[in-house]
């Protein structure tokens, strides 16, 4: 003769009703768990990952403020006349702290009459010869100035034709196109260095 639980109807197996609450605890933690377990996972790999949309390094480019040296630039100062001399410390006085970017530098000689720009150098040097120049040669009004540009192996070096005293801008072939660097020392000469009266015939207008 068994005992039976006049209480039981459906044949189940006699278990405390507490294990369904703990089953049902436990499997709403995991489900809480798990999303929180990958989003941590994630979060780690993104910041153990390299980051591709930042792309490679900025390099600063030639006009850019990138280092520049500020040791004195080596420069010719050959003796000028009075008047010359006079016209080339005007210039010099006016001509901007930086030309494209390119922060001025000291120079080795005749601060009164040269001037120097980044690194490598762009110059400017006031006094020198005036260019015996054909009529068949390019010349190029820059910003009111006639300019005759000449191209070395490194630099391009232009020397104004139509100024009372002769001033000679020389610009690394880094920089690119040498004509785009004259523009502001063109601003200042035309402050600064009377016109010579005429000009060859391809810079008249």
């Amino acid at each position: 003769m068994t005992d039976s639980d006049p209480d039981r109807t459906d044949g189940s197996p006699d278990r405390p009703g507490r294990d369904r609450t703990t089953r049902g605890a436990a499997l709403i933690a995991t489900l809480i768990a798990l999303p929180i377990t990958v989003l941590v996972g994630g979060l780690a790999f993104a910041q153990l990952s390299p980051d591709e949309s930042a792309g490679p390094a900025a390099t600063p480019g030639p006009s850019t403020a990138g280092p520049q040296s500020s040791a004195p630039v080596e420069m010719a100062a050959p003796a000028l006349a009075e008047r010359p001399a006079t016209v080339c410390r005007a210039l010099l006085s006016q001509l901007p702290s930086t030309v494209n970017d390119l922060v001025q530098r000291p120079v080795t000689a005749g601060p009164e009459q040269n001037a120097a720009y980044g690194d490598p150098a762009v110059t400017v040097a006031c006094g020198g010869a005036e260019p015996d120049v054909g009529e068949t040669d390019d010349v190029w009004r820059v910003n009111r100035v006639c300019w005759y540009a000449v191209e070395q192996p490194d630099a391009t070096v232009l020397t104004t034709l139509d100024r009372e005293t002769a001033v000679t801008v020389r610009v690394p072939h880094l920089y690119g196109q040498g004509l785009q660097w004259v523009a502001p020392v063109s601003d200042t000469i035309v402050a600064s260095v009377p016109s010579a009266g005429d000009s060859p015939s391809g810079c008249r207008r």
